[in-house]
């Protein structure tokens, strides 16, 4: 590509920011969920390399504001600036109930593992878990995933989408490290399908 080209394409590109960064705003201000940029591109007819530079600027310009772009849950959404989280927290009390630390453990489980079933939470944790799989699931940051094909056909859990957004995480790529002693083998008790 020559230079004159790469001049034409980054015009074409300012271009199309400026005509979509008003529907764009717009869209993430209204949307419920965080909005993917092949949703955007169907929503606003705009190709996917003219949307992230659009979202792009929409983040720069919002970055020292009370609102911010996040990216979260493979998409992206306006939330509140991690600057103003005191105040905001003040105001929407009552304030958020934490999870319990057995409800975390599931959590940590599901979210590394999934699928995963109820029982290979309960061999992993050495305890039943049928109260915080429930509440988890109430809670929503675990849902049904379709049963195991293996004896008994137990019911699969996985994350969900509210999960991520509520950990501040874009994918399950993000998820920490397990750590495991060296040679350390994460048994799950399980038997081997014959």
């Amino acid at each position: 590509m020559t230079v004159a080209e790469n001049e034409a394409e980054a015009v074409a590109i300012e271009e199309a920011v400026a005509r979509l960064i008003l529907p764009v705003e717009a869209l993430l201000f209204v949307a419920a969920e965080p909005l993917s940029i092949k949703r955007l591109a169907k929503l606003t007819g705009a190709g996917e390399v003219e949307l992230a530079a659009t979202l792009a600027r929409l983040s720069a310009d919002y970055a020292e504001r009370g609102l911010v772009v996040r990216e979260v849950a493979g998409g992206y959404r306006f939330a509140s600036s991690p600057l103003a989280r005191d105040v905001v927290e003040s105001y929407l009390l009552p304030p958020r109930t934490t999870l319990s630390t057995p409800a975390l453990e599931a959590l940590a489980i599901v979210a590394h593992m999934q699928p995963v079933t109820r029982a290979e939470i309960e061999s992993i944790r050495g305890v039943n878990s049928d109260s915080v799989v429930n509440t988890l699931l109430d809670r929503t940051f675990i849902a049904e995933a379709g049963r195991k094909d293996v004896v008994g056909r137990p019911m699969q859990y996985t994350t969900t989408p509210f999960f991520l957004e509520s950990f501040g995480l874009s994918s399950l790529d993000e998820l920490p490290e397990l750590e495991l002693e060296s040679g350390q083998a994460l048994e799950l008790g399980l038997s081997q399908p014959n």
